[in-house]
């Protein structure tokens, strides 16, 4: 794909985030269900955090790509790098992530992860946009333009510290409030609950991994070292 091609989707997919990021943190207060949004707001939920993520993701990528443009190498190299990391450690894996774990939940009983009464509250096209979108973003990114993996070492570590972190915030919201983020977690004792998190960190490192195998079918064996 030509570069200013991908400078215009890489634009394009930035200002779509950022619109979808705004409009989940704009539902208005007094439409909110008691039971969603109390300490922590918005920000204690995965699909969230993973629009945030995305936005900073792409805004990168079109920043590298009018670098590329401009011909100012030298600053292109080093925010070609960052766009990677984000890519191959966070935005791949955790889009990944939250698209198929969300819609299997889902299907299994939707009240353990996303309660009829928000449907009151959030738009069926803002649902979509949230949880279903985000992986086929993820994977037509993969398609338009190769991605330097990390040594898989220090990806692994990266993506294991980030997760390590938003467990924490969980575990902490759950020691402040008394209530879980997801009303899944209640149905769990702490063995569990530690055990469910474990599977999740093994399912979203296997997407890792997953996002590293068709970056490498499709344009080849590329990585970097820090």
């Amino acid at each position: 794909m030509e570069i200013s091609t991908l400078a215009a989707y890489h634009c394009l997919a930035f200002v779509w985030y950022f619109f979808v990021a705004y409009s989940i943190t704009h539902v208005r207060t007094e439409e909110r269900p008691s039971e969603v949004f109390l300490y922590g707001g918005q920000w204690k939920y995965l699909t969230v955090l993973n629009l945030v993520l995305q936005a900073v993701f792409y805004g990168v990528s079109f920043l590298a790509d009018v670098l590329r443009l401009i011909k100012n190498l030298r600053c292109a190299k080093c925010v070609i790098s960052s766009r990677d990391l984000l890519f191959s450690v966070l935005a791949f894996p955790v889009s990944t992530f939250v698209a198929i774990s969300f819609w299997t939940l889902y299907a299994y009983n939707r009240e353990l992860v996303y309660p009829k009464s928000l449907d009151g509250v959030i738009p069926l096209w803002l649902n979509h946009a949230m949880h279903t979108a985000v992986l086929p973003f993820a994977v037509l990114e993969i398609l338009a333009t190769p991605h330097r993996y990390p040594a898989k070492k220090k990806g692994l570590i990266l993506l294991g510290f980030v997760s390590f972190l938003y467990i924490s915030w969980v575990l902490w919201i759950y020691s402040v409030t008394g209530e879980w983020v997801y009303p899944l977690f209640a149905s769990f004792n702490p063995a569990g609950l530690a055990a469910f998190f474990a599977g999740s960190l093994a399912i979203i490192i296997s997407f890792y991994n997953f996002g590293e195998f068709l970056n490498r079918m499709i344009w080849g064996q590329s990585k970097f070292c820090f």
